[in-house]
């Protein structure tokens, strides 16, 4: 048997996704059979989960993901797109007219980094602390925030309106926007929704409409439930 460091002689390394044979050209690897160093080698490099991160809602044109990146330049959007489709991550498509834009979306296998992204998040977040009032979050960060609750989320609508954010929960499907006649509407700042999300405190925020909705999500297990 060939040692590991044979492969990373070659320009080019092989390996099977859910969708197939897919060809992986060379890139700085670890040189490690491991399927964590395999993970890394396809995902690892700075901005890559962000940008997974920016298509777990569906697709989106480049333009929307160089928005929803502030300070990704744009060669490196472009050389992580282009890495994550070869490795099979992601796949490009254009819509159908009048649209007829191209747009970038998760493949089957880049769908299953989903529930490695939550656990990731909530890692992040035992160090991260609430954002202070002059924090400049990004676009959509609502929604990715939501995603943290979407597998536990009881029947029924809740709408969060934080800062200048909304987002929605209906049916656990994650939303951006509103959705239509919300059994509950919660309203607060970026801090008093990250107490509310990690730690189940609902005395930061405005709750209008079924308060129970809102305290069943909570109350589950509170997501810091981190330490045990």
């Amino acid at each position: 048997m060939q040692p590991s460091s044979f492969y990373l002689l070659n320009a080019r390394v092989s390996f099977t996704t859910a969708s197939g044979f897919a060809i992986v050209p060379f890139v700085k690897r670890y040189d490690q059979y491991c399927p964590m160093a395999h993970a890394l080698d396809l995902v690892g490099e700075r901005w890559a989960l962000l940008v997974v991160r920016e298509l777990i809602h569906g697709p989106k044109r480049y333009t929307d993901l160089a928005e929803h990146l502030p300070g990704i330049g744009t060669n490196i959007l472009a050389a992580r797109l282009k890495s994550l489709e070869e490795f099979g991550v992601i796949t490009k498509r254009t819509l159908p007219p009048p649209a007829a834009s191209k747009v970038y979306e998760l493949t089957e296998y880049g769908l299953g980094l989903k529930t490695v992204l939550r656990e990731l998040a909530l890692w992040g977040a035992r160090s991260l602390g609430p954002p202070s009032p002059d924090e400049d979050l990004y676009p959509g960060w609502l929604a990715n925030a939501l995603e943290l609750w979407a597998s536990r989320a009881p029947h029924g609508s809740i709408e969060f309106r934080i800062g200048e954010e909304t987002a929605s929960i209906a049916d656990g499907e994650v939303r951006s926007g509103s959705v239509e006649d919300p059994d509950t509407l919660v309203t607060g700042q970026p801090s008093d929704f990250f107490h509310l999300l990690i730690e189940g405190r609902l005395d930061g925020v405005v709750v209008d409409g079924d308060r129970d909705l809102l305290e069943r999500l909570v109350s589950d297990e509170s997501l810091v439930a981190l330490d045990g």
